[in-house]
């Protein structure tokens, strides 16, 4: 009688489940809306949180999920939106950027450890990719539908107002992810 290795899968029903949940997580994230003068929504947050509890791998892909999810028209995006129109919209680039942070989270911690400093600094530069991804998408955007704006505009309108909430928001998302991670297996 010969005895066959059973391979593990890689990826068990848990870490499914965690995925589906946190890219549903990022989805009624989005939906809620800070209404200030520029008003703000809570997807960087549950971004942030998603990889700070998952890890980079899980939390990384349940950011393309979401982004999936609303390439295909589900209304997870920011306003009940969904539909590849968005991501081809000026703000588009800044949905795109959030698996680029993810991504550089996953290397960053992937490297150096998920100590909170790396951690901290991990989401913060995740943030800046964001930022600069979303900027250069919208510039592009918005020179063929409204015509040429420049660097200090485009930081003017679409970054520099986010940038306060933005940190506040990593920091809630690092001290819930470094509370909440041991359940969270």
């Amino acid at each position: 009688m010969s005895s066959v290795a059973v391979e593990k899968p890689k990826w068990s029903t848990r870490d499914m489940a965690y995925i589906a949940v946190f890219a549903v997580l990022i989805a009624v994230c989005s939906w809620i809306s800070i209404p200030t003068t520029v008003p703000f929504t809570l997807q960087t947050f549950a971004v942030f949180v998603s990889v700070g509890l998952l890890g980079g791998r899980r939390g990384t892909l349940a950011v393309l999920v979401y982004i999936l999810l609303g390439a295909v028209g589900i209304p997870v995006f920011a306003g009940f939106s969904g539909g590849i129109g968005i991501l081809m919209s000026t703000t588009g680039g800044y949905i795109i950027g959030f698996l680029g942070s993810a991504l550089l989270y996953w290397a960053i911690t992937a490297r150096f450890g998920a100590k909170t400093a790396v951690q901290a600094a991990a989401m913060v530069l995740g943030l800046v990719v964001c930022y600069a991804f979303g900027t250069l998408w919208f510039m592009q955007v918005y020179a063929r539908t409204s015509g040429p704006v420049g660097l200090t505009a485009a930081l003017g309108w679409c970054v520099i107002p986010f940038i306060v909430p933005d940190l506040c928001k990593i920091a809630l998302a690092l001290w819930m992810s470094r509370r909440l991670v041991r359940h969270v297996k």
